[in-house]
């Protein structure tokens, strides 16, 4: 099993590991700051030793890292990797932006998502609203920037699976439920939302910046589209500050 360092350390940029396995241009470690790519979320790249990382991804209990070229790295060796921070970090803004839209969609008008792709360059969300109202899904996300004004702690827990699956609103997707594992991660934005969810989000919202309407989109008899983006700075703050 590959240690989750990501999770325990999301705002880390380096760290030292072991080479599990390696078959041709895929890498295994013993432990990794590599988000794999998952629940329509990007995935991390970056580098091991002076390889690059170019996609990392993940099957059963291994998180895989793929080589731009073959590895000359050998099971036992020690490596340092290198997460691309930049990229890192404006995928974590991205989901937390995503996550604060779901919950307004879900409490205002009791909608869930349908289906979602986190990048770095735009993200989307499908939901299936009953009317297509531009003035309304601009509402929320005037509402959601609000929101990331007055800014909320943002904190990540486990708790046992059918003590999670007990609390209302955890789960707001349409058609997916949380993986069956005995302990679930769970996402809670201080006030605002929680979710189970095992992406890797900012401390703060402030960090975030400004959610930017890209674009919406009628993709069926309820089921809407949104693009957007994030504009502004943000305020870059470490998970143990207030």
């Amino acid at each position: 099993m590959t240690r989750k360092l990501y999770w325990e350390e999301p705002y880390s940029k380096e760290f030292a590991a072991k080479v599990v396995s390696v078959e041709r241009q895929v890498v295994v470690l013993d432990k990794t700051l590599f988000y794999p790519r998952g629940g329509g979320v990007a995935c991390d790249t970056g580098t091991l030793n002076t390889s690059r990382v170019q996609e990392t991804t993940k099957t059963d209990d291994k998180i895989l890292h793929a080589l731009e070229s073959p590895a000359s790295l050998k099971a036992g060796e020690k490596v340092t990797g290198k997460v691309d921070w930049e990229r890192r970090h404006r995928l974590m803004k991205m989901h937390t932006a995503g996550h604060l839209l779901s919950s307004l969609f879900y409490s205002r008008a009791n909608c869930r998502i349908t289906g979602n792709q986190i990048d770095v360059d735009r993200s989307r969300m499908d939901f299936n609203l009953e009317s297509f109202d531009r003035t309304q899904i601009e509402g929320y996300v005037a509402e959601a920037n609000e929101l990331i004004r007055k800014d909320a702690p943002v904190k990540t827990y486990f708790l046992g699976r059918e003590e999670a699956l007990r609390l209302p609103d955890m789960v707001k997707l349409a058609q997916a439920s949380p993986p069956a594992e005995a302990q679930l991660r769970i996402v809670e934005i201080e006030g605002v939302d929680r979710q189970a969810d095992g992406g890797l989000h900012v401390s703060h919202l402030k960090e975030i910046g400004q959610i930017q309407l890209l674009k919406l989109e009628n993709k069926g008899k309820t089921n809407r589209r949104l693009y957007y983006d994030l504009v502004g700075i943000g305020i870059t703050r470490s998970p143990d500050l207030t």
